[in-house]
């Protein structure tokens, strides 16, 4: 059974930052479709889609052609945005890139972008953040503490980023402790502020069951630009 959504009344818009569809991350198991349903029975008023990119755990074939790839990976999203206009839901675009392990939130940027910018494939870590900030984008590191049989190791990049995600519903799932810690998140917490990092917060959902997280906001977003402003400014708060 999933969430309902209890928030403050000065921060009265919801938004999952973090969410993978079926059709682009291969760990997922709902459609987009599914996914915008239950954000909204949960109360988000949007949603941002993050699936898998290239090099991470992505539901499209790698041998397709890169506009092909392209297409078929942001079905999930389009699928999401379309069931979204009808019901009431905003949904923007994103992705989560992958590094060996490393895992990255890029916001601001679209389909067209990509399809014009296949570099972007085998970017570096650095050539990712450069890329991103010249088409007015954010990268956001994941989760960067979290110890899993995929992370080989423990990386941080903090010259690359422009913030840390430091609650991550999942974490809270499955790793809080007697003492209601999360030791993931607690690292996460220190290690932006001692960079003066924003700080988001998503769910890292990959199923209808909702688990709570993302960021709420006194005002509703226009789009994922202004989802980006919002961020940087350090306006909204963050959701457990």
């Amino acid at each position: 059974m999933s969430i309902k959504l209890n928030l403050p009344k000065k921060y009265p818009y919801a938004y999952e930052t973090h969410l993978h569809t079926r059709e682009g991350s291969a760990c997922s198991v709902a459609y987009g479709l599914e996914m915008a349903m239950a954000c909204k029975a949960a109360g988000y008023t949007g949603m941002i889609v993050t699936d898998h990119f290239y090099y991470g755990n992505t539901a499209v074939d790698r041998s397709l052609p890169w506009s092909d790839w392209v297409e078929q990976f942001c079905e999930g999203y389009e699928s999401a945005k379309q069931q979204g206009d009808k019901i009431g839901l905003q949904v923007f675009f994103g992705w989560e890139a992958t590094y060996d392990g490393t895992d990255f939130l890029v916001y601001g940027l679209d389909k067209d972008w990509l399809l014009s910018h296949p570099e972007i494939k085998d970017a570096s870590i650095a050539e990712q953040y450069q890329m991103v900030h010249e088409a007015g984008g954010i990268v956001i590191h994941a989760h960067p503490f979290r110890e899993a049989s995929y992370i080989p190791e423990i990386r941080l990049f903090p010259e690359f980023v422009d913030g840390v995600e430091t609650v991550n519903a999942t974490h809270i799932w499955t790793t809080r402790q007697p003492d209601g810690t999360v030791p993931y998140d607690e690292k996460a917490r220190a290690y932006a502020k001692k960079h003066g990092f924003v700080q988001t917060a998503g769910s890292d959902i990959h199923s209808v069951h909702l688990i709570g997280g993302g960021m709420a906001f006194q005002k509703k977003l226009e789009n994922v630009q202004d989802f980006i402003k919002e961020v940087m400014t350090g306006s909204g708060i963050l959701l457990p």
